[in-house]
């Protein structure tokens, strides 16, 4: 099993940077955020979802691909994917990373529904503009070759493998995949791990981890406990990763599992803790 980190996690480091820190710590693969930074957060100190210092946008991939090829073969990291967040009716950015994503050799690329759920209207509304969504936007993709990929995540209309199966068996799995994330189905769409394996089949091209833990907000007047939920390691989440990392050894998983750590530690510290874990619950699978 290989294992690799989001660069989303990374806002303090650099292309070179980061590439060194991953090898340097262990890991198999990276899987690079390819984004634009927010306007407003130029000249913000760096963060996951602002200001970073590898400012790898979708226009950057296209002109210069060899540079994320040549920056993983210096340290001997694979690409495990591109984690972008471009939607999938915003089809000049599906074009754009769709030629950087073949150039580079990257295996998908991430592409979020046009709306979120709930909020944005009826579920249902919602499914079919994104089932129409989603085949514009492989009519664009399939010609460049590469596969896009749905995330499990909470907020949106797959926050479980069932959710996320539905949406995407109604196209061919050489087009689309599945992030499995295990970090956003503790929160929302909790389904054994077996189960979200088996349904996905084909369609499981990724796997995503971090640790969430529930923690009491307040308590009201009458003693009822409003919950929510606070980023702690994968050993202290709720998720039992063992468990999970078993069963996907088991089906025969030979994809990444990549680490999401978005809490406010020292980044060095954050990876070497995560992969420092993983490699520890290999050992005993």
């Amino acid at each position: 099993m290989r294992f690799s980190a989001t660069t989303v996690m990374i806002p303090d480091y650099d292309l070179e940077e980061t590439a060194r820190l991953l090898a340097e710590l262990g890991y198999d693969a990276s899987e690079w955020r390819v984004r634009r930074i927010p306007s407003e957060q130029l000249d913000k100190p760096y963060s996951p979802w602002g200001n970073v210092k590898n400012d790898l946008t979708p226009e950057k991939l296209v002109a210069a691909p060899q540079a994320l090829v040549d920056v993983s073969r210096r340290y001997g990291l694979a690409i495990a994917g591109l984690a972008t967040n471009v939607s999938a009716d915003q089809t000049d950015d599906i074009r754009r990373i769709a030629e950087g994503c073949a150039a580079c050799g990257a295996p998908f690329f991430r592409v979020g529904a046009p709306n979120r759920y709930p909020g944005d209207g009826n579920y249902h509304d919602l499914f079919d503009r994104a089932v129409k969504a989603y085949k514009k936007a492989i009519e664009i993709t399939r010609s460049y070759g590469v596969r896009i990929v749905v995330e499990i995540h909470r907020g949106t209309l797959t926050v479980s493998a069932s959710l996320a199966h539905r949406l995407v068996s109604c196209f061919d799995p050489k087009d689309i995949g599945v992030i499995y994330d295990l970090s956003n189905m503790t929160m929302e769409g909790f389904e054994c791990a077996r189960l979200g394996i088996e349904l996905l089949g084909p369609y499981l091209a990724h796997v995503h981890a971090g640790g969430h833990s529930p923690i009491p907000k307040e308590t009201r007047p009458d003693g009822e406990v409003v919950w929510g939920w606070e980023g702690v390691s994968l050993a202290a989440g709720l998720m039992d990763y063992e468990q999970c990392l078993r069963e996907l050894k088991t089906t025969g998983y030979t994809g990444c599992v990549s680490l999401e750590d978005f809490r406010a530690l020292p980044t060095r510290d954050k990876l070497a803790e995560g992969i420092g874990y993983f490699h520890a619950v290999a050992a005993r699978l």
